[in-house]
């Protein structure tokens, strides 16, 4: 029987095999020298021990017919949202791009007051831009306006 547990396993498991099957033109490395394949094999076998444990230890879940679909908007608004990051964020920049999507998921999809929303979404953009781009030395996208 299709259970939730059952379809999710699957599709964990489905995923983590083709992150491994992509992952297989990088190089591995050893554990004192990883490499670029390291970490997505590592969270990929992880992910398919997961995926594969839901499908055999699947208890009391729901059937999959039985699930009625009530926050499709949601699922809806967050999906265009990140479309829209991934669109938005070389032309934009890192910065401004978040703040313009946390801005619509806070504002927008929770319903939260506009000084929430800006604080959250302020907060989130250029604390993260710190600690990645600053801190951690990760290049990000700065846009044309310099954010």
């Amino acid at each position: 029987m299709a259970t939730t547990d059952r379809v999710s396993g699957g599709v964990l498991a489905l995923f983590s095999l083709w992150v491994l099957w992509e992952s297989r033109h990088l190089p591995f490395g050893t554990l004192r020298q990883p490499g670029p394949g390291f970490l997505p094999v590592v969270l990929a076998a992880l992910l398919l021990l997961t995926g594969l444990s839901l499908i055999c230890v699947s208890g009391g879940a729901p059937s999959l017919g039985s699930l009625r679909w009530v926050e499709w908007r949601h699922t809806l608004a967050i999906s265009a949202a990140s479309a829209f990051s991934v669109a938005a964020i070389e032309r934009l920049g890192y910065r401004l791009t978040l703040v313009l999507v946390l801005l619509f998921l806070v504002k927008v999809v929770e319903k939260q007051g506009w000084l929430v929303s800006l604080a959250f979404a302020s907060t989130m953009a250029f604390g993260s831009f710190f600690l990645f781009h600053t801190i951690l030395r990760v290049p990000l996208p700065e846009g044309p306006l310099g954010f």
